[in-house]
């Protein structure tokens, strides 16, 4: 079953986007806002979004157990996802989709975790110049609604016109 984006976690992605380049502050000194800007700002997805990259990227495996098995994460846990829109191993995902869709970024070469395969791994120059993971030729995303490592929230959403699937060690997407 094809599910849409999930209106809150679109506004989260929106609200993430908009507390990096003005900052976490409210102006208004509620205290509601500036918490909800804190959780945002420090859930994995948010770090993902906002950060460059400061270090080489190890792509591993988890157990994520159901119909989806062994899937693809990052060093940290966090789930990783390929997008059917994009054709080679060029990202086509930039912009509103990168912010919902952050990219794995990598200073250097990336390297293989545990189950991970470093023979199918690389990297692609993306539109800003930053680096992106690539995993058998598949730039890799994290998603924005995916608040803590092992969550799978973004199996199967067809957003930014295309789908989105978790990747099994062989580099080929999961359809659940």
């Amino acid at each position: 079953m094809k599910r849409a984006f999930p209106v809150s976690a679109c506004a989260a992605a929106l609200l993430v986007t908009a507390l990096a380049g003005c900052g976490a502050k409210s102006s208004s000194g509620s205290g509601a806002a500036d918490a909800t800007a804190s959780t945002l700002a420090d859930s994995p997805a948010a770090v993902a979004a906002t950060s460059s990259p400061t270090a080489q990227a190890t792509v591993g495996t988890h157990n994520a157990g159901g119909q989806l098995g062994t899937i693809l994460v990052d060093g940290k846990g966090r789930t990783l996802y390929l997008f059917q829109a994009d054709k080679t191993s060029t990202s086509t995902c930039n912009g509103s989709c990168a912010a919902a869709w952050p990219p794995l970024l990598s200073k250097g070469q990336p390297k293989a975790g545990s189950g991970a395969q470093s023979n199918l791994l690389g990297t692609s120059k993306r539109s800003d110049g930053t680096t992106q993971v690539t995993y058998n030729k598949h730039p890799l995303y994290f998603f924005a609604g995916d608040s803590k490592p092992g969550q799978t929230n973004g199996q199967d959403l067809n957003q930014f016109g295309a789908l989105w699937y978790v990747l099994n060690p062989a580099g080929k997407q999961i359809e659940s």
